[in-house]
């Protein structure tokens, strides 16, 4: 009874909650007013709590019940997406076929009409075509002399709107005057409403007409190839866009087939003989008609199948088909109806290769690496076109090194940027170079305009790496460390048998060499500046510690016999400068040799040169001018500890540094001997 009771108190309460009239504020004040305690709103709470989670399951189960109806509804939806795909194509097949039927309708019904109102009034057709162009080129600036030409007269004219091939950048409203063996473009001129002036004229048997893919809002265009350039332009709309496409095919065929019957008009041939040769090249001509069977169906429906191909992105099925067709028609004889063909086919091919140009352009996305190219390019290369594809590739690689280094965040610590620099560039590197090499494997004529591209990378990544190296002027230190940084990186190029170390080494050098030289000169200053200061006096260090801590740096500076010039009580028999110089030249010519290769061997030896003659200069002026004996002897002591020891330190470390010993240390060391032995000579150490 307890549970039926609380059952109709859960009822009663869902259904009050439930209530469009339900205000929350009265509830809660009327149940507080009517409950007897704590334990009867903790019963009332369990019970709203008990309508609130069978509410969270009832949501739940109704979610989960819509998400199964909205996967069923998906389902039905890709289905009949399918379906409507197959009914698209096949209207798209019948609209083509009825509007190629119309159309070679009404061209039979229009030849037809031309050629009996030429047969009734040739003499007054020739001049209302001749007149009409009069007329029209009256408004054209510059073009009189294009009415001298006998025979030719105007087909087709309308306004069209030229775009920049390149960059699909608006350049100009233009007028085109299509005549029966030529095309006429003219621009607008300014202020002068309904006239033009004459811009370019094209013969037709110099242009193509290519179709340009939709992609808006850059639509209703089509382009015109003059080799080696190519003029883009767009009509006022669909309909617009498909005449001139067809009067300039049209007019192209009427002006070869005109030529081609005045030929064989104006041939002679004697009315004997061309009866019985005649005959003969008919049979030929026949026999070779009849060696090429084009009428089987996948070559009726090549062109038809090609369009579909390209508008799907299949483009390995499109270049099948294309191989296809070569190898049916390499052994065949090239007859009209071939040539036909290839005719058609060839629009198809410029379309084609139209779109793999465009997906390997640098505009689309980089994301991809080089892997995403692979698919273009391997169809541009079985279309015979390895060049083109070479070209694209490189450039669609460039782009995106470019963009990979313009990418990399600056790190306040320059060692880490380099770590970071390196890493982003010489993996796209390698992994363009292996893709380069998979997919241009039987192209060799290819790899110089990789190696071409490999220097421009490289260029590219060196003026990066200079700017935050060298331009903001980092510690001679930092710089050797990141030289070697990018030196290790270049090094693992030659496992794929690219070695760009010397191509990395003449780029740095020049920076390098300033580097060195503008340590140099700090060094020298330096010295200089102690040097003017110099009392003389023997180094007192204070402490065991301190003399323990320069007893170390002497021993990785080289100097192993440094105990020889220490003395009791933590003093050292050398002076300040002396030792300073030391550690500091010492230091110089260690990251000097980290940044080391054949083209800085004179700048570093010859800075090297300078730095020390700065200190072995004051040694003899020091030796010569002072008059002291004990003060005498203590720089006899110093001399004895640079000549003898730092300078033949120096010989060595450079030695081994370099790989060859370096004749000018040696004949340093040896005229500095001289100064020492005989302190009052004159003769100054070169």
């Amino acid at each position: 009874m307890a549970e039926i009771g609380g059952g109709s108190l859960v009822h009663r309460l869902r259904t009050k909650l439930e209530s469009s009239s339900f205000q929350s504020d009265q509830y809660v004040k009327q149940l507080s007013q009517q409950s007897d305690g704590d334990r009867d709103l903790q019963e009332h709470r369990q019970r709203i709590q008990s309508l609130a989670d069978e509410t969270a399951q009832n949501l739940k189960r109704n979610v989960y019940q819509n998400y199964r109806q909205f996967i069923e509804t998906a389902r039905e939806i890709s289905y009949l997406e399918g379906e409507m795909y197959q009914l698209s194509h096949i209207l798209t097949e019948q609209k083509s076929i009825m509007e190629s039927v119309t159309q070679a309708l009404l061209q039979t019904d229009r030849s037809e009409a031309a050629r009996e109102l030429q047969a009734a009034f040739p003499k007054e057709a020739d001049e209302g075509k001749v007149r009409n162009l009069t007329t029209l080129l009256e408004k054209v600036e510059g073009c009189k002399n294009l009415l001298e030409t006998p025979g030719r007269y105007l087909v087709y004219n309308g306004d069209l709107t030229e775009f920049d091939v390149d960059n699909m950048v608006l350049i100009q409203k233009v007028h085109a005057f299509l005549m029966n063996d030529c095309l006429l473009i003219a621009t607008a001129l300014p202020n002068r409403r309904g006239m033009y002036k004459y811009n370019a004229l094209h013969n037709l048997d110099d242009l193509a007409i290519v179709n340009v893919k939709e992609n808006p809002p850059m639509k209703d265009m089509f382009k015109i190839l003059m080799f080696p350039e190519s003029r883009i332009f767009q009509a006022e709309n669909a309909k617009i866009k498909k005449e001139w496409l067809e009067v300039l095919e049209e007019t192209k065929k009427n002006k070869v087939l005109n030529e081609k019957r005045k030929k064989e008009e104006e041939a002679p041939r004697s009315p004997v003989v061309s009866d019985v040769s005649s005959n003969p090249f008919v049979e030929e001509e026949t026999s070779d008609e009849e060696l090429v069977d084009l009428t089987l169906e996948w070559i009726q429906e090549l062109p038809e199948d090609l369009d579909v191909c390209i508008a799907q992105r299949n483009f390995e099925g499109a270049v099948d088909l294309l191989n296809k067709l070569n190898s049916y028609l390499e052994d065949k004889p090239l007859t009209h109806a071939v040539k036909d063909l290839k005719a058609k086919v060839d629009g198809r091919i410029r379309q084609l290769t139209d779109v793999l140009v465009f997906e390997l352009s640098p505009d689309r996305s980089l994301r991809g690496g080089p892997k995403a190219t692979r698919r273009a390019v391997s169809q541009l290369i079985r279309l015979g076109q390895s060049t083109k594809a070479c070209e694209l590739f490189l450039k669609n690689r460039a782009a995106a090194v470019h963009t990979a280094i313009r990418q990399l965040r600056i790190e306040g610590a320059t060692l880490l940027y380099i770590h970071k620099l390196c890493n982003v560039f010489f993996t796209s590197l390698l992994e363009t170079a292996k893709e380069f090499e998979m997919d241009f494997a039987g192209n060799n004529g290819c790899y110089s305009a990789f190696i071409v591209w490999s220097r421009s990378a490289l260029k590219m990544f060196v003026d990066a790496f200079s700017k935050q190296v060298f331009d903001s002027k980092e510690s001679l230190s930092t710089a050797a460390e990141c030289v070697k940084v990018a030196k290790e990186h270049c090094k693992q190029l030659s496992e794929i048998g690219l070695d760009l170390t010397f191509i990395l080494h003449a780029l740095l050098v020049k920076d390098i060499k300033t580097a060195l030289q503008s340590c140099k000169d700090i060094i020298i200053e330096a010295t200089k500046h102690r040097n003017s200061e110099e009392m003389w006096r023997k180094m007192n260090l204070m402490t065991p510690e301190a003399l323990g801590k320069l007893k170390e740096e002497m021993r990785s500076c080289g100097v192993i016999s440094f105990d020889q010039y220490t003395g009791d009580d933590c003093w050292v028999n050398l002076s300040y400068t002396i030792v300073a110089f030391t550690k500091q030249t010492m230091a110089f010519l260690d990251e000097a040799l980290k940044l080391y290769f054949p083209e800085l061997h004179m700048v570093l030896l010859e800075s090297l040169m300078e730095i020390i003659l700065v200190a072995v200069q004051h040694v003899d002026y020091s030796l010569r001018c002072e008059q002291e004996p004990e003060k005498k002897a203590f720089i006899r002591q110093n001399a004895s500890f640079l000549y003898d020891t730092v300078l033949l330190v120096v010989e060595k470390r450079f030695e081994e540094g370099v790989g060859k010993p370096a004749k000018q240390l040696q004949d340093l060391r040896s005229a500095s001997r001289l100064v020492r032995v005989n302190p009052e000579s004159t003769t100054s150490v070169v």
